[in-house]
């Protein structure tokens, strides 16, 4: 079943804070909703940016991409995906998926050299993500669970980086319990 899915806007801050709210557990739902709210507003060079998942004029999905940087190094231009919410009602028919598809397109059309994401390998996996490609990019915050630092390369143009590079990220996601 297919979604319509478009960017976010500030007027879908409450269809979102729901979706996260209800897609995650409680106690952990509340700060997911935080972060989602706050990447809305987020000013970052490149832009943060959000994409809804549209059913029937309902908002049932979100997901939120933001760059990662490299000190002293310009030239790199990565994203991280974070956070990835579906309304439990429309679980299983594939909007997660659009979603994701939807955001690798467009962080790709942005000319990005690596997309990050901190989850479930065998979800990302489907998409392309592995923990090869991000193996030498230590992400911003000690992980819970380092077998979910993912990344997937987006451009060749990189090479081979052999030397492990800590990235940071945008403001919103500077709190090392999200991690």
């Amino acid at each position: 079943m297919n979604a319509h899915i478009r960017v976010a806007g500030r007027g879908d801050r409450d269809d979102i804070r729901d979706i996260h709210l209800q897609a995650f557990p409680e106690g952990e739902g509340e700060s997911i909703a935080v972060l989602a709210d706050n990447l809305l507003g987020e000013k970052s060079d490149p832009a943060t940016f959000s994409l809804v998942a549209e059913m029937d004029g309902d908002v049932v999905g979100h997901v939120a991409f933001s760059p990662v940087y490299v000190r002293f190094d310009n030239r790199f231009l990565g994203y991280i995906l974070a956070p990835l919410a579906v309304a439990p009602r429309h679980h299983k028919i594939g909007i997660g998926s659009q979603l994701v598809k939807s955001g690798i397109a467009r962080v790709a059309a942005l000319d990005a050299n690596m997309l990050f994401v901190y989850g479930d390998p065998n979800y990302y996996g489907q998409f392309g993500f592995g923990g090869r490609a991000a193996m030498n990019f230590e992400p911003p915050y000690r992980l819970e669970y380092p077998s979910g630092w993912l990344g997937k390369m987006l451009q060749d143009s990189i090479g081979e980086n052999t030397r492990p590079v800590r990235l940071s990220c945008v403001a919103s996601l500077r709190d090392p319990t999200l991690w």
